[in-house]
């Protein structure tokens, strides 16, 4: 069977085309790390399920309108740090609440 001659320029825009896929691709495992290490900490905290965890996330998420993957940055950081936005820390303590009496460390006293 003869070899069809390539187009060069179709070349090259399938491999951007596939660039672009595995940079897309890359971006979804480093997010779905970011939420499922956010989780295994609402897990912890609240000492609950993952499913229940990732209604927690889900949860503070819709309530703050902030994006699920920035939320889920944010509990990593407080995780490292201990800083946490108040009103992320209020919904957060809120959703967790739902589930169970938890007390978030580092919150101010209730009274």
């Amino acid at each position: 069977m003869a070899r069809v001659p390539h187009d060069p320029d179709d070349e090259t825009g399938r491999l951007l085309e596939l660039q672009e896929q595995v940079d897309q691709l890359k971006e979804a495992v480093s997010s779905h790390a970011v939420v499922d290490q956010a989780i295994g900490m609402i897990v912890a905290l609240g000492r609950m399920t993952p499913d229940q965890g990732w209604e927690v996330l889900k949860q503070v998420s819709q309530h703050t309108n902030t994006k699920l993957r920035n939320v889920a940055e944010m509990i990593l950081v407080w995780g490292r740090a201990g800083e946490l936005p108040e009103t992320i820390r209020a919904e957060l303590e809120e959703a967790l609440e739902h589930y169970g009496p938890t007390q978030i460390p580092g919150a101010p006293p209730e009274g």
